[in-house]
Parts: C-alpha cells; sequence; structure tokens
C-alpha cells in the first residue's frame, strides 16, 4: 500500500509555513510515498454556496498557503516521494502560467509531478479570479487540451472557445509528460475521468461514513464504463484517495479506516490529511511516522 500525506497548508499550519521543508524532508524518511497540496484561492464571508453540501466555509479555509510554492519548498528537500496537486482549480488559470508552474516544479523534482485538477465550487472564487462561474466543466477540458499542447509542441498553440494560446516558443518540457488527475464526484465529472484522464482523486472521510466504500466502488465503475466506451484501457487508470480526517480521530481509527476501505475496494494508494488533527507541524510528523509504522507493519 502507498501512504502519502497532505502537506501543512491550512489554517494554524499556513502560519507556520517556515516548517513545510522539515515536514516533507521527515515523512520522506519515514517512508511516505507521496506529498499533496490543496487550494483555495480565497473563503468567501457569506458564500453562496458552502463547502461539502453545508452552507458555510471551514475555519481552517480563512488561512491558505499557496500551493505551487508549498510543493516548491517540498521538492527541494525532497529526492523520492510523488509531488502532488489535489486539487489546483484548472478553470481559474491561465494555461500559459499554469503549464510554466507546473512544468518548473516538475523539472525541479526530477519528474515527480502528479497534477490533479478540479473545477471547483465557490462562485467567489471564480468571481475573485474575474472568470465566469458558467461552464466550468468545458473550461477544464479545454485547459487539459491547452496545457497538452504546450507540454507536447514546440511551437505550440491552442483555439478553443474560451481558452486561446497564441503560436509561442515552448522549449522547456516535463521530464516527461505528466499524468493527469481529476477529482471528480458527480457523472459528469466521472465520465470526464474515464474518457481523459490518467487518475481518479477521489475522498474518503475518517471515519468512514457507512458504505462509503461501496460508494467509490459504484462510482469507480462510472470511471470504468466511460473509458471503456471512449476506448480507453480502465486499468490505465490510476485511483489515489484523499483521506480527509475529522478533528479529533485518534489515529488507530485513521489507521483502521485506510485498512477498511483499501479491503473493501482493492484501491492502494492513499495520502492523508492531518491538519484538523495536529496542531503543529511536528505534531504533523509524529502523527504522520506512526501511522506509517502502523500502516506498514
Amino acid at each position: 500500500m502507498k501512504i502519502g500525506f497532505a502537506l501543512p497548508q491550512y489554517g494554524s499550519h499556513a502560519r507556520q509555513a517556515a516548517r513545510v521543508p522539515r515536514f516533507a524532508a521527515e515523512v520522506e524518511r519515514a517512508g511516505a510515498d507521496s506529498l499533496w497540496v490543496g487550494e483555495r484561492l480565497i473563503a468567501a464571508t457569506h458564500p453562496t454556496v458552502g463547502y461539502a453540501g453545508t452552507d458555510t466555509i471551514p475555519r481552517e479555509f480563512h488561512a491558505v498557503l499557496d500551493p505551487f510554492l508549498v510543493l516548491g519548498l517540498a521538492a527541494a528537500v525532497t529526492e523520492r516521494v510523488r509531488l502532488g496537486t489535489n486539487v489546483l482549480i484548472a478553470p481559474l488559470y491561465r494555461p500559459t502560467l499554469l503549464a510554466r508552474s507546473l512544468t518548473t516544479l516538475d523539472v525541479a523534482s526530477g519528474g515527480r509531478l502528479v497534477p490533479g485538477f478540479g473545477i471547483g465550487w465557490s462562485p467567489e472564487e471564480y468571481a475573485a479570479a474575474g472568470v465566469p462561474f458558467t461552464h466550468r466543466g468545458a473550461r477544464l477540458d479545454e485547459t487539459l487540451d491547452a496545457l497538452d499542447a504546450i507540454w507536447t509542441e514546440n511551437p505550440a498553440s491552442y483555439q478553443g472557445r474560451f481558452v486561446t494560446v497564441p503560436s509561442h516558443y515552448s522549449e522547456v518540457k516535463p521530464v516527461r509528460r505528466p499524468r493527469i488527475h481529476l477529482g471528480a464526484f458527480g457523472a459528469a465529472g466521472l465520465a470526464r475521468v474515464g474518457r481523459r484522464a490518467d487518475g481518479w482523486l477521489p475522498v474518503l472521510p475518517a471515519p468512514e461514513p457507512p458504505g462509503w466504500g461501496k460508494r467509490l466502488l459504484k462510482s469507480r465503475d462510472v470511471i470504468d464504463r466511460a473509458a471503456e466506451a471512449a476506448g480507453r484501457d480502465p486499468g490505465g487508470i490510476d485511483t489515489i484517495v484523499r483521506v480527509n480526517v475529522a478533528a479529533g480521530t485518534d489515529p488507530e481509527r485513521i489507521a483502521r479506516t485506510v485498512e477498511e476501505v483499501a479491503a473493501a475496494t482493492g484501491f492502494d494508494d492513499f495520502f492523508i490529511d492531518l491538519m484538523s488533527v495536529a496542531d503543529s507541524v511536528e505534531g504533523m510528523v509524529d502523527m504522520a511516522g506512526g501511522l506509517l509504522e502502523r500502516l506498514r507493519g
């Protein structure tokens, strides 16, 4: 089983940015397989849409570090772990700027980048970026097409309905073509994973709600059927599960959740977000080490 961790980035951890390198280096030494960042552009004071079906936004989203810089700090002090984004809200970015940042991270890390994208859920974040909230799925598709052109062509260009990339020299390329992963929950997003992505990024709450493993398998079946309909091999599409740990959950319960869902689904690649259960980076390091020992033992 592959086990990774979210990097310190949100809430009180956003005020401990100088300790990100320590966390990255120590959990790699402890045996972690991957390190991850997420994204929140803003936390609206009066959100039109709340987080995860609620009408509010979690307090930890009020303070968030830049995902590219945090991942760069981790890249500088590690040699082996995969470095992932789960997820960047791709339609908020100009593809040329997004490609430049991700390519730099990939080259600097020796090809360890695992880019993960989504469409987000906050109208206020789109407003803050100056991007219409409508047609988010189509904007994501065009952004992915533009990234592929920039990463594989020189000169590179792209023309879509929402995205335009003028012909330009694109001589700095990733070490290898990055495997694109997508976060998705609804039918349209899951079908998109099957049609075009290299991997899927589902979420697992810990403790696990009853039946969550079956829910993940049903979603994966939608992906597999969409892949087959597109003439793709479903076996070539990864699943990397983000474990969102609720405050107050003890390490033993976290480990059991991962083990139970792995046994129920066959998924074997997880990363665990400990920011809600450890107040300090040092606490996250200690807990990560214990979980690695428990899950690998």
